[in-house]
């Protein structure tokens, strides 16, 4: 999945609009136009599309958990150069407030049967024996289940 479709999906679960969009980015202690948050919203091979970075996609990241639970006291954490699917998955459960138990539920919602063991084996540095890479589709899965979650079909 690429940032661009992981920030469409959350904005429409959450049911963000372009302006809430921008203050996510400003709870980060970023600036970002309105045009930006539409061209990263565009779909890939439309007109205006433009591919999110890593750097722009961790500072939105970091702007949604201050958003979803406040700053934190002293400075603000330093945006990702280099994001992958444990860490994006790490961000959204953090801003989420979910415990090991609720994401299970979650990914449960979905068909989807995953441990608690091999849930922390997501979040453990890369050179721990035990760290296990997050797939696309784990990550694909619990986004879909936040969006049950949040946005039940009506």
């Amino acid at each position: 999945m690429t940032n661009n479709d992981i920030l469409r999906r959350v904005r429409y679960t959450f049911n963000l609009t372009d302006t809430a969009m921008v203050g996510i980015f400003a709870a980060a202690e970023a600036t970002v136009t309105t045009e930006q948050v539409v061209a990263w919203l565009t779909k890939e091979g439309e007109q205006g599309f433009v591919k999110m970075s890593d750097t722009e996609f961790a500072t939105f990241l970091n702007g949604f958990i201050n958003t979803k639970r406040g700053k934190r006291e002293g400075p603000q954490p330093v945006p990702e150069t280099k994001l992958n699917n444990n860490i994006i998955f790490m961000k959204l459960r953090i801003a989420l407030n979910m415990k090991a138990e609720d994401v299970i539920a979650t990914l449960a919602q979905v068909d989807f049967e995953l441990t608690k063991h091999e849930l922390s084996a997501f979040s453990r540095k890369v050179e721990n024996k035990h760290y296990r890479v997050c797939n696309d589709q784990v990550l694909r899965l619990f986004l879909t289940g936040v969006q049950q979650q949040y946005r039940p079909a009506e």
